[in-house]
């Protein structure tokens, strides 16, 4: 028993140690970990790499306005999701330079420039004309440049677009694209698949609902019920029994349903409904109430002056005969030849005649040119 119980000691011992030397030479012969590479260094302000991402993602975007845009150098601004100027400054550019979009209107982005503390995006070709290459050519010669004919005319050079800035405190930070619609969410509609669905998300939710729906409210401007109804099938300028003039637009004709819209000024002042049936409904009362009328105030633009008639005198040329001279001196002036002087014309009064005497009385006689 103690013999065998040895050997077995033994034998457990043997083997022990022999798997002690084959995992420390696995160990030894197994590769080291990689070590780990630093992570990168985090920066928030907007990288060259992602500059270029963001233009290209929003280079000719096709979006929808929410809101109003005048024209002009100002644009709108756009601030923790503020819009500045106010109201009131926006329909004051408006009635000077015009509106560049409506809302609901479809506008294309045309221009990013990401600069260190905005970015700023214009519309509808910005608020700058540009000319092409070709444009800024002249021929040059003698001392004198000429600019080739066909250039544009300065009425060309006019732009009708706008832009929006959006503004941060700092820097611009690293941002992504879809990041920049989210902050433009109030001014643009990037989702909308059509114009009329963007202009209703800028309603409440009682026009939304009539516009959805095809209807007319009483109080309703002229851009409600387009998008409401469409075009009309007619349209009627007359003046009421008071003496005012109103605008009715008919939708339907007999034996359908036949609608009359009327307008006073750009709302709806009453709306008349003939059923199928035969039934008359009326309805005059105010059922929406829109805000302060700024697009009207806006739309009033100065009266153009009127323009000079046609002439073929060069600037600053004055008038030979101007109308404030008697019809007398006119004629005497027209007709220098038929003025006297007492020292030239012996015998004669001195005054010069009112009328101009016929060239030949009598036809029959030739005409004979006076003595010397």
């Amino acid at each position: 028993m103690s013999r065998h119980y040895h050997l077995r000691s033994w034998l457990a011992v043997l083997l022990l140690a022999a798997l002690c030397c084959v995992s420390s030479v696995t160990f030894a012969q197994s590769p080291a970990p990689p070590p780990t590479s630093p992570a990168p260094a985090s920066s928030d302000k907007m990288t060259p790499q992602t500059r270029i991402q963001v233009i290209r993602s929003l280079q000719a975007e096709r979006v929808f306005a929410r809101v109003l845009f005048p024209q002009g150098e100002k644009g709108l601004k756009l601030k923790d999701g503020k819009i500045s100027p106010n109201e009131t400054a926006i329909a004051q550019q408006i009635a000077e330079f015009g509106a560049a979009v409506k809302p609901g209107d479809r506008c294309v982005i045309t221009d990013i420039k990401i600069k260190d503390k905005e970015i700023v995006l214009e519309i509808n070709g910005g608020t700058k004309k540009r000319q092409k290459w070709y444009q800024h050519i002249e021929i040059s010669g003698a001392g004198a440049s000429t600019p080739i004919p066909g250039g544009p005319s300065p009425q060309s050079l006019d732009a009708h677009g706008s832009s929006v800035t959006l503004e941060f405190d700092k820097y611009v930070p690293e941002i992504s694209g879809d990041q920049v619609r989210a902050m433009l969410n109030p001014v643009f509609d990037f989702k909308a698949l059509t114009g009329t669905e963007a202009f209703q998300k800028t309603l409440p939710p009682k026009l939304q609902a009539a516009i959805r729906d095809h209807e007319v409210l009483v109080g309703m401007d002229k851009d409600m019920v387009m998008y409401s109804k469409g075009r009309p099938q007619q349209r009627i300028r007359d003046k009421d029994s008071q003496g005012q003039e109103y605008e009715e637009w008919i939708y339907g004709k007999p034996p359908e349903q036949v609608e009359f819209v009327r307008f006073k000024g750009n709302e709806v002042a009453r709306l008349e409904i003939m059923t199928v049936d035969g039934k008359k409904t009326v309805r005059t009362e105010r059922e929406v109430d829109l805000p302060a009328p700024d697009t009207e105030v806006a739309e009033k633009k100065p009266a153009p002056k009127p323009q000079a008639a046609p002439t073929l005198r060069r600037p600053g040329e004055e008038l030979e005969y101007p109308a404030n001279r008697t019809a007398g001196q006119t004629q005497g002036s027209q007709n220098p030849q038929t003025q006297t002087d007492s020292s030239s014309a012996p015998g004669t009064t001195g005054k010069v005649p009112t009328s101009t005497p016929p060239i030949n009385p009598n036809p029959e006689t030739p005409h004979l040119a006076p003595a010397s």
